[in-house]
């Protein structure tokens, strides 16, 4: 759902939201084993705009991702110098933020010389100088983030998305679904 004029989407509430990304999950087929790179390429396909994921240095302390949005592709900077599993985490924020249409769009009318020449410099430079998102975005993010981790996590356990087959698999699944919806 789309708030009026906003340019973003709106969650009523922390159940809408997860409802609304476990849909998403669905249509773009994710399953588990979590593949980032993979629910990047499904969502691009969705959306009908490349995601490029850029590991970079980003100076710390400071923010460990960044999303830049240009009028023809979407950018996930995640910091480079940190652990994989970290790295993932960051660009499901970076997701979530995407999901949630907080951003983007911005103007692409330059270059921004040799390590992003297809990232202007303007859109770079403030996105770099903005402190970042309100709370209630950030929050959002990660808790898209969130439930696509809690998605596949409970997906692996219960046999890389299948439905259960024995009867205290289906105890487990039915028990998730009846509560959080997750199957």
């Amino acid at each position: 759902m789309r708030a009026e004029n906003t340019g973003r989407r709106h969650w009523r509430s922390e159940a809408h939201l997860r409802r609304g990304v476990k849909q998403l999950l669905r249509q773009l087929d994710i399953g588990a084993p979590l593949d980032v790179r993979l629910l990047c390429e499904r969502l691009s396909e969705h959306r009908g705009r490349p995601i490029k994921l850029v590991p970079y240095p980003l100076p710390t302390p400071g923010a460990f991702g960044l999303w830049i949005g240009t009028h023809t592709d979407d950018y996930v900077l995640y910091q480079r110098d940190t652990t994989p599993a970290h790295q993932e985490h960051i660009i499901l924020h970076e997701l979530g933020h995407i999901i949630s249409e907080h951003g983007g769009d911005e103007d692409d009318d330059d270059l921004w010389g040799q390590i992003f020449p297809d990232i202007p410099p303007g859109v770079v430079q403030r996105m770099l100088r903005r402190e970042g998102y309100g709370v209630v975005a950030e929050r959002e993010a990660e808790m898209v983030a969130t439930v696509i981790k809690e998605w596949a996590v409970l997906l692996d356990e219960l046999g890389a998305g299948s439905r259960p087959t024995t009867a205290v698999g289906r105890r487990l699944g039915g028990a998730f679904d009846a509560h959080q919806g997750w199957l």
